[in-house]
C-alpha cells in the first residue's frame, strides 16, 4: 500500500484547498461588496473597447465555445490516449471535467446569489462563466492524459484556449471578469481531485515513482535512478517548460495587478476607468489562466 506522501495527496489536497480558497474570496469581494461588484462592473462597460472587434463572424463563432471545447479536447484525448494505452487516466480525466461543467452550473444556477447594492448592470448572478468552465475543463482532460514531457505544453495552449474563451465572453458582454476567473478556479479544484484520483488509482511501481521533494528529471541530465542518459526516457517537466510559462505569468500578473490598484483607489480619472478596469479584466483573466498552467506543471510533475 502506497503511503499518502507517494501518492501526491499533500500537494493536491493543498493545491485545491488554495483554489477553493481563492474561489471564495473573489465571490466575497466582486460579487458580496460594494466595491467589487463596482470595479467588476466597469471592467464590463468598458468591454465596449473590446466589442468593437467582435463582427458577426465572430459572435457565431463564441456561440459555438462549448461545441468545438467538448469535440476538440474529446478527439485530442482520444488520439493521446490511444497512444499512450491508458485508460485509467481517460476515465479520471472524464469525470473530473464533467464534475467541473456540473459544479459550475450549481454553483451558479442554485447556491450562489448576486445581492442588490445599487450597481447599475445585469442584476442576475453570472458567477462563475460556465463557458469559460466548459473550454477548461476540455484543456484539463487534454492536460491529464498528456505525457509527463508534454504535459507543460498542453497546460499553457489549454490555459491560453481557456483564457481566450474567457475573455471573449468579457469582450462580448456576456460575463465580468470575476466569472470568468472564478471558472478557471472551479476547474482548478477539480483536476486537484483528478490527481489525487491518479496517484491512488493509477500509482503502480511502473506508473508513480516516489521521487525527493524537487527532484525532477530534467533533458539532459541522467535519471538519478536508473543513470539514464540524454537520450534515455525522462520524466517530468523540461526547463524550458517551466520558463516559458513564467514569460506569460509574469508581465499579465504585473499589468491586472497595476490595473486592479488603479481601478480600486479610483486614480484613472472618470474618463479612462472603464477602458483601464476592461484591461485590467482581461490581464486578470490571462494571468489566472497562465498561473494555473504554472502551478499545475509543478503539482503534476511526479504523475506519469
Amino acid at each position: 500500500m502506497r503511503s499518502l506522501s507517494t501518492t501526491g495527496f499533500p500537494r493536491y489536497l493543498g493545491g485545491a484547498i488554495v483554489a477553493s480558497a481563492a474561489f471564495v474570496a473573489l465571490y466575497l469581494f466582486f460579487v458580496r461588496t460594494l466595491h467589487g461588484q463596482t470595479m467588476d462592473q466597469l471592467a464590463y462597460d468598458g468591454s465596449i473597447f473590446g466589442r468593437r472587434s467582435v463582427t458577426v463572424v465572430t459572435q457565431q463563432v463564441l456561440d459555438q465555445v462549448p461545441t468545438v471545447s467538448v469535440v476538440a479536447g474529446a478527439v485530442i484525448t482520444g488520439i493521446i490516449t490511444a497512444v499512450r494505452r491508458d485508460l485509467r487516466t481517460l476515465v479520471v480525466a472524464l469525470v473530473v471535467a464533467l464534475g467541473a461543467v456540473v459544479t459550475t452550473q450549481v454553483l451558479k444556477d442554485m447556491l450562489l446569489t448576486r445581492p442588490d447594492l445599487g450597481v447599475d448592470g445585469y442584476a442576475g448572478n453570472s458567477f462563475p462563466s460556465g463557458h469559460t468552465t466548459v473550454a477548461a475543463a476540455s484543456a484539463l482532460a487534454v492536460f491529464l492524459v498528456s505525457s509527463p514531457r508534454t504535459r507543460w505544453l498542453a497546460a499553457l495552449l489549454g490555459s491560453a484556449f481557456a483564457a481566450l474563451a474567457g475573455v471573449s465572453t468579457l469582450a462580448n458582454g456576456w460575463h465580468r471578469p470575476s466569472d470568468v476567473i472564478a471558472g478557471l478556479l472551479v476547474v482548478a479544484v477539480w483536476g486537484c481531485a483528478g490527481g489525487l484520483a491518479l496517484g491512488v488509482w493509477g500509482a503502480s511501481p511502473s506508473r508513480l515513482r516516489a521521487r525527493p521533494r524537487g527532484q525532477r528529471f530534467v533533458a539532459g541530465n541522467a535519471d538519478p535512478e536508473t543513470g539514464g542518459g540524454p537520450l534515455a526516457p525522462v520524466r517530468g517537466t523540461p526547463a524550458i517548460g517551466y520558463r516559458t510559462q513564467l514569460w506569460f505569468v509574469v508581465p499579465f500578473c504585473v499589468v491586472a495587478a497595476a490595473a486592479f490598484l488603479v481601478t480600486f483607489f479610483g486614480a484613472s480619472g472618470p474618463n479612462n476607468e472603464a477602458v483601464i478596469a476592461y484591461v485590467g479584466g482581461v490581464a486578470a483573466i490571462c494571468a489566472a489562466g497562465s498561473l494555473v498552467a504554472f502551478v499545475a506543471t509543478h503539482l503534476f510533475d511526479r504523475l506519469p
